[in-house]
């Protein structure tokens, strides 16, 4: 079988706990999607030679849940245990995942997150990250091809269990986003390794704005490794439950016969990279802010003028958080990102956003500090600081997985 290389907590109570108002996909969840089977919230499908793990909530966009299932499992948990047995069992050369319904998977239930909080539950909340961010790392060091079919939405930890597989498949339909910012949190699942990587500083671009990217978009960046139409996906999906196989050359070429050749449309953001090369990489918020201003009143470019737009839209604080984690994930690898982000996340960002976006929907989040000129270092070190000496730092099994850079 190949084995790929792959690419103070909670301090001083609930109110400065300011913890995990995990954006994910910023979908507010109906009350029934709250009330799914947990035992079928991930579904397996057996091919000949490979397995499919289906994110099933489509009534939730299949966001990861932070319920347990009759088994005590978060979904991270549970789809650990899966990838291990598939890894282990010589009959299955590769792993499949996709998402049922609309979406492949809106990330996490940040409005369950949201309810945790508001009751004290903070143990609960750390398991979630502290079980979901590992299998992120499993994706990553995956020791067989691995295959995720981006069909629909496709946003904060949708990203992180997918963009780090060996094979990704966007489509006419894939939104993908890191919206963290927008609810006053910080793009993490991953999202700073594979950002940072993007085509020169569209990482930051896309990390600060929370601005969406189309399937054509993923393709030409490089999130995607595959595009085809959506209406084509049960063909490529019979062409891989026929395959017997566990090499990634020979999924590959199964993928480029049903791939199609496509580029960004004339919208895209990919025809403004020397703008967003321009304006994204100066080292600070403020500058990138001066930078987009003056091009604005330079050009009167439309774009300029809705990116800053946005920009005065979301979190100051996480802002600033943002630019530098992208910055540091630069020069990181995917476990030292993952491990950085977890720390990031329990020290916790303003429950504000969650509260104005996704839960009482008056987008009029009150953000504290109100301004990038507010936000002092200090405040953005605070998620880069070391936990407590209570509180242990993520372990992801390195020395068994060699993580890639």
């Amino acid at each position: 079988m190949q084995r790929f290389k792959a690419a103070s907590l909670v301090r001083n109570g609930l109110h400065s706990c300011r913890l995990l108002s995990h954006c994910r996909g910023l979908c507010s969840l109906p009350d029934h999607a709250l009330n799914d089977d947990l035992d079928h919230q991930v579904l397996v499908e057996g091919k000949a030679w490979s397995r499919t793990a289906i994110l099933n909530r489509p009534s939730a966009l299949n966001a990861l849940t932070t319920a347990m299932n009759s088994h005590n499992e978060y979904t991270g948990a549970r789809l650990q245990k899966l990838y291990k047995s598939w890894e282990d069992n010589p009959d299955i050369g590769f792993i499949v995942m996709k998402g049922s319904g609309k979406a492949f998977c809106a990330g996490g239930d940040v409005v369950s997150l949201y309810h945790m909080i508001n009751k004290g539950k903070i143990e609960e909340c750390k398991q979630f990250f502290s079980t979901l961010y590992p299998f992120m790392y499993m994706v990553g060091t995956c020791l067989k091809p691995h295959v995720a079919i981006l069909n629909g939405i496709t946003m904060g930890g949708g990203a992180g269990v997918s963009i780090p597989g060996t094979f990704r498949i966007a489509t006419d339909k894939t939104v993908f986003a890191t919206p963290e910012t927008l609810i006053g949190f910080h793009p993490d699942a991953g999202a700073s390794f594979y950002l940072s990587h993007l085509p020169g500083h569209l990482g930051e671009f896309v990390a600060l704005t929370g601005e969406r990217l189309n399937g054509l978009d993923m393709i030409a960046s490089g999130l995607a490794t595959h595009y085809l139409h959506s209406s084509r996906l049960p063909l490529i999906e019979e062409e891989l439950g026929k395959i017997v196989t566990d090499d990634p050359s020979v999924i590959e070429a199964s993928l480029d016969k049903y791939g199609e050749l496509v580029y960004p449309d004339e919208t895209s953001v990919l025809h403004r990279i020397e703008l967003v090369d321009k304006c994204f990489s100066h080292d600070t918020v403020e500058e990138i802010i001066d930078a987009l201003e003056c091009e604005a009143g330079r050009t009167n470019d439309a774009w300029c003028t809705s990116t800053l737009k946005r920009l005065k839209e979301v979190s100051p604080l996480s802002l600033k958080v943002a630019l530098r984690s992208i910055r540091e994930g630069r020069f990181q690898t995917l476990d030292q990102c993952l491990v950085r982000e977890y720390r990031m996340s329990l020290q916790g960002i303003t429950k504000q956003g969650v509260r104005a976006r996704v839960v009482e929907k008056d987008f009029a989040p009150k953000w504290d500090p109100p301004s990038v000129e507010q936000v002092s270092s200090d405040m953005v070190d605070q998620y880069f600081s070391p936990l407590s000496e209570f509180e242990p730092d993520l372990e992801l099994p390195t020395e068994l997985r060699e993580a890639f850079t």
